[in-house]
């Protein structure tokens, strides 16, 4: 009967250490998909209705996102249209894209709002892609604080010491697999900055 009730007490602090492991994996996919969302917040030089997705617009006092006021599409590569589902919201629409700095100069026929991206100079290029480096970093900084958090846990944990060192390796080996495809996404976004 003793036996049974170790065997139990082990189930148990497995589930426990699995846990800990998959909430680690949560958190650091949790960085890795916020950190393709700043991504996608980073112009490079293609226009793409991504770009207004932080432009926040005063609808009838309240902030509110762009997207659920107006449509937003791409006339061509160069080129954005905003097309809002009240006209009178077009003046409230530009002071939002304004507002949001992002280096568009709108211009309103009436109808719609016309935003021409600009082509990116090589300075500006550089300047995004230390945008995109520091985005990463934050999020490598994010996913180690998981691991540490991971590691923390472990230690409270009533298991042996090799058992520690164990979970310790997987968790370690859940960082570095998603530093590297944080490393990957920097790197894939840096040629698409740099690309003229």
């Amino acid at each position: 009967m003793p036996i049974d009730c170790k065997c139990k007490k082990n189930t148990a602090m497995n589930e426990e250490i699995e846990f800990i492991t998959d909430s680690s994996k949560e958190q650091m996919q949790l960085a890795l998909e916020h950190l393709s969302k700043e991504f996608r917040n980073i112009r490079a030089g293609k226009a793409s209705p991504s770009m207004l997705g932080g432009v926040m617009v005063d609808y009838y006092g309240a902030q509110t996102p762009l997207s659920q006021v107006a449509n937003v599409n791409t006339a061509d590569a160069r080129t954005l249209t905003v097309q809002p589902w009240e006209k009178q919201l077009i003046p409230e629409i530009e002071k939002g894209i304004m507002l949001a700095n992002l280096g568009f100069n709108p211009m309103n026929n009436g109808e719609s709002i016309i935003i021409n991206v600009p082509a990116l100079t090589e300075e500006r290029r550089r300047e995004l892609s230390k945008v995109a480096k520091s985005a990463a970093e934050h999020a490598k900084v994010s996913i180690r604080n998981a691991r540490k958090e991971a590691n923390n846990e472990i230690k409270k944990t009533a298991i042996s010491d090799d058992e520690k060192k164990v979970a310790e390796t997987e968790i370690q080996k859940l960082t570095d697999s998603f530093i590297k495809k944080i490393d990957e996404a920097y790197a894939e976004k840096d040629v698409e900055i740099m690309k003229v």
